[in-house]
């Protein structure tokens, strides 16, 4: 190797050793520089996260507070009063009669942050209030959820059967708020009750009524409808249609198909051959639709034995009760 080889390769030899050296240092002295900014870059993430959260809090807060705001009381048992004195003065608001519903409470159930609180109604009226009462119900302004709606063929043309749970919240715990008297903006004359008046000119859940006989020819005398055998009604005249409580006690309202009118009874009273004993809330199964739970019905003492009337049966529908059905105050006797 000549003097230019050697100088050459010394040269190509320091530019290598200065290349390493400048990896080296470069490694050397920025690898912590690196991880100082992925720590940073960790610690902003988390503050976003933190300023995310605390947003959300505040959002939260003020959809509880508004939620709250809607509610009756912090109180489970004040709520549920308040809740059904609203239910009872928007069914005499919407033209329907007290006597003609039942209302039972339906209890609480604990949710996540609330307990649901309400009332299990049934009853039966012309079809144009019953409309009115839906929509007032489904329109209140306080918390509400209108759960369960059945409507059926009622004892008469142009009235229905409705049943349904009007069911409100309790937050818990519920924030500091101060609560406003909640006043609806809808009543029965409203525009958007309006719109459901197709429903009753149309009368859809009318029941079936049968076409007339053809008239006589001109000249003829009609025929002569033989009046009804004397005696007294039977027990298909009578119809269980409200098992209610007044003041702790429990009243049974009994609608008279022959007479059309509906008559109040209570513990002790007579009717159909049998004395009435109680009236059972123990949910069981309806007789021929055991799928299907009955809520309550009326106990009549027939001699020695004791037969149930479901509600909205009659009581020609009467079934008798085995000893192991028997409510505990009755199987004690």
């Amino acid at each position: 190797m000549n003097d230019r080889e050697k100088k050459l390769a010394k040269v190509i030899g320091g530019v290598l050793g200065c290349g390493l050296l400048f990896l080296g240092g470069r490694t050397l002295f920025l690898k912590p520089l690196v991880e100082v900014d992925r720590q940073i870059s960790a610690v902003r993430l988390k503050i976003d996260a933190v300023n995310k959260e605390r947003r959300d809090y505040f959002t939260s807060e003020e959809a509880v507070k508004a939620v709250t705001a809607r509610t009756f009381s912090d109180d489970i048992d004040e709520a549920s009063a308040r809740f059904g004195e609203m239910l009872t003065r928007t069914l005499i608001n919407s033209g329907l009669r007290e006597a003609d519903f039942s209302r039972l409470p339906t209890g609480s159930r604990k949710l996540r942050g609330a307990l649901e609180t309400g009332w299990a109604i049934r009853g039966e009226g012309p079809l144009p209030q019953v409309i009115s009462l839906i929509f007032l119900l489904n329109h209140a302004a306080p918390v509400h959820r209108l759960d369960g709606l059945t409507l059926g063929v009622g004892d008469s043309p142009g009235r229905v059967r409705v049943s349904f749970r009007y069911l409100t919240l309790v937050p818990t715990p519920s924030p500091e708020i101060e609560r406003k008297e909640l006043e609806t903006k809808f009543t029965s004359e409203s525009p958007e009750r309006r719109a459901f008046d197709p429903l009753v000119a149309r009368d859809i859940l009318r029941p079936y009524i049968r076409r007339p006989p053809p008239a006589p020819p001109a000249g003829q005398p009609p025929a002569l409808t033989p009046p009804p055998p004397p005696g007294k009604a039977g027990p298909e005249t009578f119809r269980v249609v409200s098992l209610s409580e007044w003041a702790g006690k429990p009243e049974i309202h009994i609608r008279d198909l022959t007479a059309q009118k509906t008559v109040r009874y209570r513990l002790g009273d007579s009717i159909a051959g049998g004395v009435i004993v109680l009236v059972d809330y123990r949910p069981m199964p309806t007789p021929g639709r055991e799928w299907l739970l009955s809520s309550s019905r009326v106990i009549v003492r027939i001699d020695s034995e004791f037969w149930a009337i479901e509600r909205g049966a009659t009581f020609a529908e009467r079934h008798k009760l085995k000893p192991e059905e028997l409510p505990p105050e009755l199987a004690k006797s």
